[in-house]
């Protein structure tokens, strides 16, 4: 016992490696919070202060790193641009129509390389070959699309509530 109180600050550098250890394993940082908090035990027990001191720092530094540098880590780790699968990567891109597109007739439009069939945003449209559109809404097998030089339609208004009207 008069070894670890010689060397305390040892044993709260081997619990700092421990706890970097256990981090590897989980990746989620809170070991890694826990094992700073260990490293500020070890630097109190450097200078000798009493074991009760050292817990203290211990778990202050802990608390306060896993309080506040462990969100900004996080969010800054896991802060890029949303992955979108599926047909949901197409919404937003540009395309070229290769057949004529209308409210009446769906037309086929090539994005990304692929022949996607298409159907006007705006019904009231007709997009004529060769025009560039973007992507606005995919539903099913159908990409809804608009000429990128037009402005959009306003939103239609709501519809009125259904029931008695007072």
């Amino acid at each position: 016992m008069d070894w670890l109180n010689d060397h305390a600050w040892a044993a709260w550098l081997g619990l700092a490696a421990a706890f970097g250890v256990a981090e590897m394993f989980s990746l989620d940082l809170i070991f890694m919070m826990l094992a700073v908090g260990a490293m500020g035990g070890m630097v109190a027990g450097a200078f000798d202060a009493h074991v009760a001191v050292q817990v203290l720092v211990a778990m202050g530094m802990s608390l306060a790193t896993l309080t506040l540098l462990r969100p900004r880590l996080v969010a800054r780790l896991h802060g890029g641009p949303e992955l979108r699968l599926g047909t949901g990567k197409l919404i937003g891109t540009q395309g070229v129509v290769t057949a004529q597109i209308t409210a009446t007739q769906s037309g086929r439009v090539r994005l990304s390389g692929d022949v996607w069939s298409a159907a006007p945003y705006d019904e009231h449209l007709v997009i004529e070959p060769g025009e560039t559109v973007e992507v606005l809404e995919i539903r099913g097998a159908t990409a809804y699309v608009h000429p990128t030089g037009d402005p959009l339609p306003p939103p239609a208004p709501p519809a009125p509530p259904a029931g008695p009207h007072a």
